[in-house]
C-alpha cells in the first residue's frame, strides 16, 4: 500500500509537521504492520523523516521532486502528481492509497486527516434514501471514466491546499506564542538587570560610607 504524507518545506510552525509524521509512523507500526508500506512525501520535513527508512519510494512510477510543488501550487501541478499516483495504482503497484495531512479548522487548530484516496469508497446511502434510476448521456461508463479522475485530482489538490492553509495558521500561532514568550523573557531580564544594578549601587554607597567612616575614625 501507499501512504502519501503531506507536510511543509519549512519549520517554525509548532507541531504542524511532527504530528503528521508521528501519525504516519503510528499507522505503519500498528494499523498496517502486516503490509508492505511505501511512503510518498510532499514536503521536505516528511522527506527528511522517511528518506532513510525502508518505506521511502525507490524506483517506482510515482512522481519525483514532489517538494517543488509548493513553489507553484496550482491545480495543473497537483493533477499531474495525482495522475502518476493513479497510474501506479492502475499498474497494481499498490492495492491501497491513503492521504495523511493537516486539515484547516481555524488559525489555532489543525486536524490530522487520513483519507482513502484509492480504491474509491462507494457512498453509503442513508436509510430511506431514494435510489432512483437515472438516464445517463452519452452513457454511464464514459461519464464515470471522465468524472472519477477529475474527482480524484480535485481531492488531491484540496488536500494540498488544506495543508498549506493549516501551515500558515500553525506558523502564525507559533510566531504569536514566540513573540509573547520573548516579551515575558524581556521583562524578566529587565527586572534581573535592575536588581543587579541596584545591588551594585547599594554596594558602592556602602563602600563609600565605610571609607568615610574609617577616615573620620
Amino acid at each position: 500500500m501507499l501512504i502519501v504524507v503531506i507536510t511543509s518545506n519549512r519549520g517554525l510552525c509548532g507541531a504542524f509537521n511532527s504530528q503528521v509524521i508521528k501519525h504516519t509512523k503510528h499507522l505503519i507500526a500498528n494499523d498496517y504492520k502486516d503490509k508492505k508500506v511505501t511512503v510518498l512525501t510532499f514536503g521536505k520535513k516528511a522527506e527528511d523523516a522517511f528518506r532513510k527508512t525502508d518505506h521511502f519510494i525507490k524506483g517506482t512510477l510515482l512522481p519525483r521532486h514532489t517538494n517543488e510543488i509548493f513553489d507553484d501550487l496550482s491545480y495543473d501541478n497537483a493533477a499531474s502528481a495525482a495522475k502518476k499516483i493513479m497510474g501506479a495504482f492502475k499498474a497494481k503497484q499498490f492495492d491501497k492509497v491513503l492521504l495523511v495531512y493537516n486539515s484547516f479548522k481555524n488559525a489555532a487548530v489543525q486536524i490530522i486527516r487520513t483519507e482513502q484516496f484509492l480504491p474509491i469508497v462507494p457512498p453509503v446511502l442513508e436509510e430511506g434514501a431514494n435510489s432512483a434510476d437515472y438516464i445517463f448521456e452519452p452513457n454511464m461508463e464514459e461519464i464515470v471514466a471522465d468524472l472519477i479522475p477529475k474527482s480524484l485530482k480535485t481531492q488531491f489538490f484540496k488536500a494540498l491546499l488544506d495543508s498549506v492553509a493549516s501551515e500558515h495558521g500553525a506558523r502564525m500561532t507559533a510566531m504569536h506564542k514566540a513573540t509573547d514568550n520573548a516579551g515575558d523573557l524581556l521583562k524578566e531580564l529587565k527586572l534581573t538587570y535592575n536588581k543587579a544594578r541596584q545591588a551594585s549601587i547599594t554596594k558602592e554607597i556602602l563602600e563609600i560610607v565605610g571609607g568615610a567612616e574609617a577616615l573620620n575614625g
